[in-house]
């Protein structure tokens, strides 16, 4: 059966991404038509294994195999379509294959399950576009903040909320997204690692132990824009200095928590009016701080907002700093990481127990129902890159205990053998 699954995942993998691939690497960005188009065929793929499909008001994808027990609470599989700018083809698409997988080896056998199953392929998990992440499952949780939804905006200025009207996705409609507790078992998700450990140690699953959770800011430094050639250097105001020195603080604080397993980031930088004659007169960047220890994050916090009072004073510029988002670290449910190790010894997999240091749907996921996440290799730790690169065997094995779990879970409904 191993090699009949493993001819039919590489398929829908090179299906799903002929949808948004570029020579620069995979580009689905949330609330775009190439989101839209890869929906639209994981649509077709869950109708061709007889399940039930529905779309909520926030644009996530629930597919729905139903179970013997009809009004009882879901087992969930789920992970997501979308991209960063240039990335990879297995992140967040691994999941969804693997949830696929599961369904149509249920269907191959003809097994029936006490409780139903869905596979949810949540829209906008990636915070490249927007600077917001998990979008779809932060509003099945109700958590998305619709308020301010408006305040987010691409590089070419679009609001989000303007792309999800786009989208055809009505903003007052949104809160409709939200699931109760009731409605849902358990929730699994299946991610390759980003990160170098499984490989390192030749393990082919791990299983996470809590959620790494983000804090972000969007930060405006404010000076003067004036001739390079004319303005003498004790008289510059320099945008980009300034900021230059608050990235340099965002890493060293970060670098005094490498105890805590505390990160910082500064991905986006943008300098204005960016001409190499011209003293930079505004600098906007954006910061993103994740740990699963909160003092330890705030130690970072503290240290940014000490340099930018101490630039502000001495290099005459003015520094915004915006909070976008502040959440909680998760610690997943031990019960269900109990069953997945025991999927994991039935299958003859010694896996590895570890914290996710990237945020998944799984965090905001959990506060629904007990929740689970494993990861599977990704070569090198190698993510959000065109060169993310995991195996397809190694994929077959992290389905494998993903099937395992989710029998246990929904429950097999046993046959009536004649005597």
């Amino acid at each position: 059966m191993h090699s009949i699954s493993k001819g039919r995942v590489k398929r829908i993998l090179e299906a799903i991404n002929a949808i948004g691939y570029t020579k620069n690497g995979m580009e689905r960005l949330a609330f775009t038509k190439e989101e839209q188009e890869v929906k639209n065929l994981f649509t077709k793929l869950c109708l061709e294994e007889n399940m039930e499909v529905r779309v909520d008001e926030v644009g996530n994808v629930i597919a729905r195999r139903e179970g013997v027990r009809k009004n009882a609470p879901a087992v969930a599989i789920g992970s997501h379509l979308d991209t960063v700018y240039t990335g990879g083809q297995y992140d967040g698409v691994a999941g969804v294959v693997a949830g696929l997988e599961v369904i149509h080896r249920l269907n191959d056998y003809h097994i029936e399950t006490e409780f139903p199953i869905e596979v949810i392929a949540f829209t906008g998990e990636e915070s490249a576009r927007f600077g917001i992440s998990t979008i779809g499952s932060k509003a099945m949780c109700g958590k998305l903040p619709l308020s301010s939804l408006h305040t987010y905006k691409d590089k070419s200025g679009v609001t989000l909320t303007d792309a999800m009207q786009q989208a055809g996705l009505k903003l007052n409609d949104v809160p409709k997204a939200k699931r109760s507790q009731s409605e849902l078992k358990a929730f699994i998700e299946l991610h390759i690692e980003q990160g170098p450990e499984l490989e390192n140690k030749r393990k082919s699953v791990a299983i996470a132990t809590g959620i790494a959770a983000p804090t972000r800011f969007a930060i405006s430094v404010n000076g003067m824009s004036s001739h390079s050639g004319a303005t003498s250097m004790e008289l510059r105001n320099d945008a980009l200095v300034a900021a230059s020195h608050l990235v340099l603080t965002v890493e060293e604080a970060a670098r005094k928590e490498s105890a805590s397993k505390t990160v910082a980031t500064v991905g986006v930088l943008d300098v204005f009016p960016g001409a190499m004659n011209v003293v930079p007169g505004r600098v906007e960047f954006q910061v993103d701080i994740r740990g699963l220890n909160r003092q330890s994050k705030e130690r970072i916090v503290e240290a940014l907002f000490r340099s930018s009072a101490v630039l502000e004073k001495n290099r005459g510029v003015t520094i915004r700093i915006e909070k976008l988002s502040d959440e909680q670290p998760v610690l997943l449910n031990k019960e269900i990481q109990q069953m997945l190790a025991l999927s994991c010894e039935e299958v003859s997999i010694d896996p590895l127990s570890i914290p996710s240091g990237a945020g998944h749907d799984a965090m905001n996921m959990a506060e629904l129902c007990p929740t689970g996440l494993m990861f599977i290799p990704s070569h090198k730790g190698i993510s959000h890159h065109p060169l993310e690169y995991t195996s397809i065997d190694d994929l077959i094995k992290g389905i494998n205990v993903l099937e395992k779990v989710i029998r246990r879970l929904a429950m097999v409904k046993e046959r009536n053998v004649a005597t």
